[in-house]
């Protein structure tokens, strides 16, 4: 039995899946492997008619020239149309390039000249991640990679070695500092908390240890860099919280969305702890305040333009808040500002009393409305649950393909690659038995 098969069947039970549903998803995300290569990833999320949801690969699109918005257009048009083309599709969530979100030459430009009027959405953890680097602290993060790089950074192994056994010595709660890695999302709050941990540590190793330390050094004598330090440690592990509530499969927009409502209001609770200088939520910062009695009610302003840039942010999923409100609260909504055709299917689920005392929300509350009592709620549930709302489910297929096609595997032709990437991700079952079976000669000892 082949990779192949294997490939082609559950490729098979994916069309079926997508030929059954009412509406369907698709996450895009593109990037460049080992070879040079640019893999244009295109997920697709349905949902049965029993609310159960399926997260596919679509296709893998290797682009050997260009990336253009009409590039990926065309490469997208050609995974879609044999599934009832983009008449069936509801929105499209991308990485957020200019090649995909370009209103003109873009990807969603090319959408438009079509005459789609398909949504499109720019991935919600990107949105949260570009926020994350809105904070004016970056001086601060230069330096503290700058003294991290210093001591275990490049050919600096006895460096390294002699940093490791003063920690040891010392009896530190951390045995290393952590490189910092632009590229991860979660890497600046790991790196700060752990450099603000072992601050004591690195100002007691010897700068003689380290080369052109100096001036380096010396900022960890400098209340002013301190200060700065605790508070972007505090503020980015908070933000830390954030991106891993909305990474994960299956998350519904509704989800998604409610975690970034809650972080805003956590902003808010912020701002006004910090007038106070109540440090209860900034545990770097109280512990700073307790060993030099320093105030961070400055620092206020920081949060304000935080809490600016995610107001100015995620504008592409308010045309969703009205669906998104009536999704999570439809007993208690306002039923004369919903939608005119669920009025009088509202009227009726808000004085059904076996739904009333139902403890169950979300997708779970819609597998108990009637098909035949309430069709038009549930059809309309059915086009909102598949929404895509993250290309994280095609961030760790990146992460599959880096260790399917590396170095020493290079040579991996696209259509090896597109079946191996479909056998990784896929989380439906294959039927073993049915594909021997349908061989010529089956090896059944095997």
């Amino acid at each position: 039995m082949r990779l192949e098969d294997i490939s082609n069947q559950i490729s098979n039970n994916v069309k079926d899946i997508i030929a059954d549903c009412t509406h369907f998803s698709i996450a895009l995300d593109e990037s460049t492997d080992v070879s040079n290569t640019n893999q244009l990833l295109i997920f697709v999320r349905a949902i049965k008619e029993d609310f159960t949801i399926f997260e596919e690969l679509l296709k893998v699109c290797s682009l050997h020239s260009t990336t253009r918005g009409v590039d990926i257009f065309n490469a997208v048009k050609s995974a879609v149309e044999g599934f009832g083309g983009f008449e069936k599709l509801s929105p499209v969530v991308t990485d957020g390039a200019k090649s995909m979100t370009g209103t003109i030459s873009g990807f969603v430009g090319f959408l438009r000249q079509n005459q789609s009027t398909v949504p499109t959405l720019h991935c919600i953890i990107h949105q949260e991640a570009l926020c994350a680097k809105s904070i004016k602290l970056s001086t601060t993060m230069a330096n503290v990679t700058k003294i991290t790089n210093l001591i275990r950074g490049g050919n600096r192994s006895l460096t390294h070695r002699k940093f490791l056994t003063l920690l040891e010595e010392m009896d530190s709660a951390y045995g290393d500092l952590l490189l910092h890695a632009e590229v991860r999302w979660l890497s600046r709050g790991k790196c700060l908390v752990r450099f603000f941990e072992l601050r004591h540590e690195i100002a007691t190793f010897p700068r003689e240890e380290v080369t052109n330390s100096a001036e380096l050094q010396n900022d960890l004598e400098d209340v002013e860099f301190l200060r700065n330090l605790a508070f972007l440690t505090d503020i980015t592990q908070h933000l830390n919280v954030l991106n891993l509530q909305l990474q994960g499969k299956k998350q519904t927009i509704c989800q998604m969305v409610g975690f970034v409502d809650s972080f805003r209001k956590k902003l808010h609770l912020f701002k006004s702890a910090l007038d106070k200088n109540n440090l209860l939520h900034f545990p770097c910062c109280r512990k700073l305040s307790e060993e030099e009695g320093l105030e961070f009610r400055d620092y206020n302003e920081i949060i304000e333009d935080l809490s600016s840039e995610f107001k100015r942010r995620f504008n592409d999923f308010e045309s969703f808040r009205t669906d998104i409100s009536l999704f999570s609260n439809p007993i208690h909504c306002d039923i004369e500002s919903q939608p005119g055709h669920l009025q009088l299917e509202l009227c009726e689920l808000q004085c059904d009393p076996s739904l009333n005392t139902s403890p169950v929300t979300g997708i779970d509350f819609r597998k108990l409305l009637s098909p035949e009592r309430y069709p038009l709620l549930r059809n309309w549930a059915l086009k909102l649950c598949p929404v895509f709302a993250s290309t994280y489910i095609c961030e760790t297929a990146f992460s599959s393909l880096k260790h399917v096609k590396s170095k020493n595997r290079n040579r991996l032709s696209d259509v090896v690659l597109s079946h191996i990437l479909q056998v990784v991700t896929s989380q439906l079952e294959v039927d073993f038995i049915s594909l021997v079976s349908s061989f010529m000669k089956p090896q059944c000892s095997h």
